[in-house]
């Protein structure tokens, strides 16, 4: 019974390799005014097959497939009976192939996926790219990182705030890099990091939790990638293995505002702060709860077979 846990967290992790697999679609959004041509690139060196499906997933509705392509031949079969499948087109290029939409309307305003085998009972996706038909042109984020004292000397965590806002399309993906104070390249957060990402209509924010057990002081930044291009944060002041003392706990102070002009229009408060670190620790409830359900499930099940022998 003891085994009934670690079973259960095996068979999760194992079912999370699987969705980490996934095409690689370097564009998050498009944007397009009426008539423009697009077209939303797919890379397929991990395809053992040779079709490529591509997908539309408008809001609320299901997902369709336009067509699919060949990529070793390059012929396109468009034969899926969707609305719009003349308007679409695709090619093939070396380790990618592409699809493209000669004359764009609001009609294809939605979010385009592909999809190829990987192996013969698996199939994988790509993260997706929604195509934004608008005449509003496109803004670069702008990047306010804060830095959380947190009251818990014991544990000794402390928590990074980087909020993206003010940009247009409003789709923006958060990454964190850490850095060693003797100068070593700029790297992923080390193992010892947590981080979530909550998504709103008009702001994306990421929460770094950090465990300050590492000998060795860090210091961190957040890059925020975007249609408009990259935004770089300024690397944080040092993490030393003891939090900062001159700062009382629950103290809120903003570290660096990373942007090219003023962000005071959608400043953050120390109440946001507050509400997104309780999001936070719901969500670590809730994945508790569902590994308890889960093997509690399994060891009623197991008890009643042996009853039923």
């Amino acid at each position: 019974m003891l085994f009934l846990p670690a079973a259960a967290l095996c068979c999760l992790c194992s079912a999370l390799v699987t969705m980490a697999a996934e095409l690689i679609q370097k564009d998050l959004t498009l944007t397009a005014t009426p008539g423009k041509k697009v077209s939303f690139s797919c890379g397929t060196s991990q395809c053992s097959g040779s079709y490529v499906h591509w997908y539309q997933k408008k809001d609320g509705d299901k997902f369709r497939v336009i067509l699919h392509i060949n990529i070793r031949t390059g012929e396109v079969n468009s034969d899926y009976n969707h609305a719009q499948r003349k308007d679409f087109s695709a090619v093939k290029n070396e380790n990618s192939c592409e699809l493209e939409i000669n004359a764009v309307s609001l009609v294809h305003s939605a979010i385009y996926y592909c999809s190829c085998a990987q192996s013969s009972h698996n199939r994988i996706f790509g993260s997706g790219a929604k195509l934004y038909v608008t005449a509003t042109p496109v803004a670069k984020p702008s990047v306010t990182v804060y830095q959380a004292a947190s009251s818990d000397h014991l544990e000794e965590k402390r928590s990074l705030l980087c909020v993206a806002s003010q940009m247009v399309p409003p789709v923006v993906k958060i990454t964190w890099k850490s850095q060693k104070q003797d100068g070593s390249p700029l790297a992923a957060p080390p193992g010892d990091t947590e981080q979530l990402d909550i998504i709103e209509s008009d702001y994306t924010a990421s929460i770094l939790l950090i465990h300050q057990q590492d000998e060795n002081s860090h210091t961190y930044g957040c890059s925020v990638t975007h249609e408009g291009g990259t935004v770089e944060g300024q690397i944080e002041e040092g993490v030393s293995q003891s939090p900062p003392k001159e700062l009382p706990p629950d103290t809120l102070s903003t570290n660096q505002t990373l942007t090219e002009g003023p962000s005071s229009e959608h400043p953050v408060s120390q109440k946001q702060v507050k509400l997104l670190c309780l999001v936070y620790t719901v969500l670590i409830t809730k994945s508790l709860v569902y590994c308890c359900g889960v093997s509690l499930l399994r060891l009623i099940r197991r008890s009643r077979k042996h009853a039923a022998d």
